[in-house]
């Protein structure tokens, strides 16, 4: 059994993120929010086969494959393909403090796919989620930097860990995690909890496309491991895209750009 997510309504979107520090939305709401027809992120799907090995887990797994791109969102009222730019191909790096197993490296991984980052609907999700983070800074002046990860969590290993670093932040601003799909798999439950207190809540992510946003400030979140429910079928995965967005500055060694 698995508890259904708890859907927030898109014009309570806002409230919402700032009254509790997290949000759910449905496949179609992330659509509106991003102003594309209902269907469109479809068009990715097919990326996730094409994601090479995560050579930087440090429990030895095998179970992760992920691709890795930086983009800036400019401020402003412009259409989306105007304000959103690429940005030199650069490390993921995280300090100790906010991923204890992985913090403090330089993390290469290969670029997305350019059939996903050129396409129209991936201006208007990311503009769309800064224009969210501003509302939630109450910065509508700044510009944002954004980390795209593309992930498939497979059960290589007989299980598989969507966060191996266990319950954390990510050290950014707002943190969107998107389910793409789920193969034959049992596990993968979402749990976010209160930074502040023991508040939280479980559930699993199921539909395709629908989204889980987080108040990286107020909020922890992690995802259970994942494993086969027929250990005999070799392609049971989990595939997210998170998308984290941080103020003005990605995170670095020197909090460079």
């Amino acid at each position: 059994m698995t508890l259904p997510p708890p859907l927030t309504d898109l014009p309570d979107l806002d409230n919402q993120l700032q009254a509790v520090g997290y949000a759910v939305l449905d496949a179609r709401s992330l659509a509106r929010l991003s102003d594309v027809p209902c269907g469109a992120f479809e068009a990715w799907a097919g990326c996730w086969d094409d994601l090479p090995p995560d050579g930087h887990l440090r429990d030895g797994g095998r179970y992760r494959r992920r691709r890795h791109s930086c983009f800036v969102v400019a401020p402003g009222a412009g259409p989306p393909g105007a304000r959103l730019s690429i940005v030199p191909h650069r490390a993921h790096w995280q300090p100790v403090e906010y991923n204890a197993l992985h913090g403090g490296i330089q993390r290469w991984f290969e670029p997305m796919a350019t059939a996903m980052t050129t396409h129209t609907a991936w201006a208007r999700l990311l503009v769309a989620l800064a224009d969210l983070a501003a509302r939630l800074r109450h910065a509508p002046d700044a510009r944002w930097c954004v980390e795209a990860h593309p992930f498939r969590i497979d059960t290589t290993d007989g299980i598989g860990r969507p966060t191996p670093e266990g319950a954390h932040r990510d050290g950014v601003d707002l943190v969107a995690v998107i389910l793409v799909s789920r193969l034959n798999i049992k596990g993968g439950e979402t749990r976010v909890f209160d930074t502040r207190g023991p508040q939280g809540v479980r559930f699993t992510l199921g539909e395709a496309w629908s989204a889980l946003l987080l108040d990286d400030e107020r909020v922890i979140h992690e995802s259970t491991p994942i494993q086969p429910v027929n250990p005999s079928d070799a392609s049971s995965h989990r595939d997210t895209l998170v998308l984290t967005f941080r103020k003005e500055s990605f995170q670095g060694p020197a909090d460079g750009m």
